[in-house]
C-alpha cells in the first residue's frame, strides 16, 4: 500500500528526524545534511515528539510511543516502526491523527518462512529428542514422520503468511491460507475451525487486532487432531498460553512451537519452559545475519521517497492495524 505524506518544507531547513533508540543504532549516514537527526529514549520521548517531523521507532519492543504521543498540537507527520507489527505503538490519539504510519513489511517474510519450515521438519523428525539423546550418549532408534502429503493451516494472509504457505508447499504439504476476508486462494474466518480440525500443522502468523486477540484458546486447541502441532510466529497475544499449556499437558495436541509470547522476554520461572512437546525460541524467527542493516536501509529509502514528495510504501491502515494486502 502507498500513501502520500506531507513532505519536508524546503524553506524550513532539514526536517527533524527523531529516533527512539535501541542498540545497535541504525546506520543513517546517507541522511547526513538532509535530516537533523535527534535521539530519544523512553524518558525523553514525550518531550521531543512535538518538535519532530519524522519518528523512527527503532526500539520496536518499546511501548513508549503509546504513552508519549501528543494529543492536540504539533506531532510528527510520519512514524516508521522497524517491525512488522504496529500494536506496540498504536493508541487512539495516533490512530485518529493525520500522521502516516509505515512498517518494515517485506524484511522478515522469507526468514520466517524458512524458520517455520525448520520447525515443521524438526518436530516431524523429532530432532529435539535426538539432541537430548546425543547429550545423554544414548542410542535409541525411532521413526520420524513424513511431511509430504500432510496438511497445514496458515492463519494470516499477509506477506509473511503467504511466504510460509509457499515454503510449506515446496515440502509437498497441502496448505490452506486463512485471512480476514475470503478472496481467490485465501479462506475467510468462517473456514478456520473446519481447516484447523483437519490440519497436521496450524501456523499462526496473523497481526494482533481486536479480532485476533486470544483467538487460539481452549476451544480451538480442543478441535485440533491429537497428532497435530501448533506454531506461533505472529504475536504472543494471539494465544491463550494457559490453554496451550493445558492442551499439551493433556495431550490434546502432539506438540507446539512458540517464537512469540504474551510477555517478553520469557521469565526463567515461566511454566512454558517445561511444557511437554513445546519448542521455545526467543522471538528470533525473522532475524537473520544483517537484518538490522536491512531495516536501516529500508527506512533510508523510505525517507528519500518522503523527502522527494513521492508516495510512501508499507503504509499501515491505522484502523485495522496492518498494511492491507494486495
Amino acid at each position: 500500500m502507498t500513501s502520500s505524506a506531507p513532505g519536508p518544507s524546503p524553506a524550513s531547513g532539514p526536517p527533524t528526524l527523531l529516533v527512539l533508540d535501541a542498540e545497535p543504532l541504525p546506520r543513517l549516514g546517507r541522511l547526513t545534511g538532509r535530516a537533523q537527526i535527534e535521539h530519544a529514549d523512553e524518558s525523553t520521548l514525550a518531550e521531543r515528539l512535538p518538535h519532530a517531523d519524522v519518528l523512527l521507532v527503532w526500539d520496536f519492543t518499546s511501548h513508549a510511543v503509546r504513552d508519549a504521543w501528543p494529543g492536540e498540537g504539533p506531532r510528527p507527520r510520519w512514524v516508521h516502526t522497524a517491525s512488522a507489527g504496529v500494536d506496540h505503538l498504536m493508541c487512539p490519539e495516533l490512530t485518529e491523527s493525520d500522521t502516516v504510519v509505515t512498517n518494515a513489511r517485506g524484511i522478515f517474510d522469507q526468514p520466517i518462512g524458512e524458520y517455520v519450515a525448520a520447525l515443521v521438519l524438526a518436530m516431524a523428525k523429532d530432532l529435539p529428542t535426538t539432541l537430548d539423546l546425543q547429550r545423554a550418549r544414548r542410542w535409541r532408534h525411532r521413526e520420524g514422520q513424513r511431511v509430504a502429503g500432510t496438511r497445514a493451516c496458515v492463519v494470516g494472509s499477509g506477506p509473511i503468511g503467504r511466504t510460509i504457505a509457499r515454503t510449506l508447499k515446496a515440502l509437498d504439504i497441502t496448505t490452506a491460507l486463512v485471512g480476514r476476508v475470503p478472496r481467490t486462494g485465501i479462506h475467510g474466518p468462517d473456514d478456520l475451525d473446519r481447516l484447523m480440525a483437519r490440519a497436521d500443522w496450524v501456523i499462526s502468523a496473523a497481526p494482533l487486532t481486536e479480532q485476533t486477540h486470544g483467538m487460539f484458546d481452549s476451544r480451538r486447541f480442543g478441535m485440533m487432531q491429537p497428532s497435530a502441532r501448533f506454531i506461533n510466529v505472529g504475536r504472543g497475544q494471539l494465544v491463550v498460553e494457559e490453554a496451550l499449556a493445558e492442551a499439551l499437558t493433556k495431550r490434546w495436541i502432539a506438540g507446539a512451537a512458540l517464537d512469540v509470547f504474551e510477555h517478553e522476554p520469557l521469565g526463567p520461572d515461566s511454566p512454558l519452559w517445561e511444557l511437554p512437546g513445546l519448542i521455545v525460541s526467543p522471538h528470533m524467527s525473522g532475524d537473520t545475519i544483517g537484518w538490522r542493516d536491512e531495516l536501516g536501509l529500508q527506512f533510508v529509502e523510505l525517507y528519500e521517497r518522503w523527502e522527494a514528495g513521492r508516495p510512501l510504501l508499507n503504509v499501515v491502515d491505522k484502523q485495522r492495524g496492518y498494511v492491507p494486502g494486495r
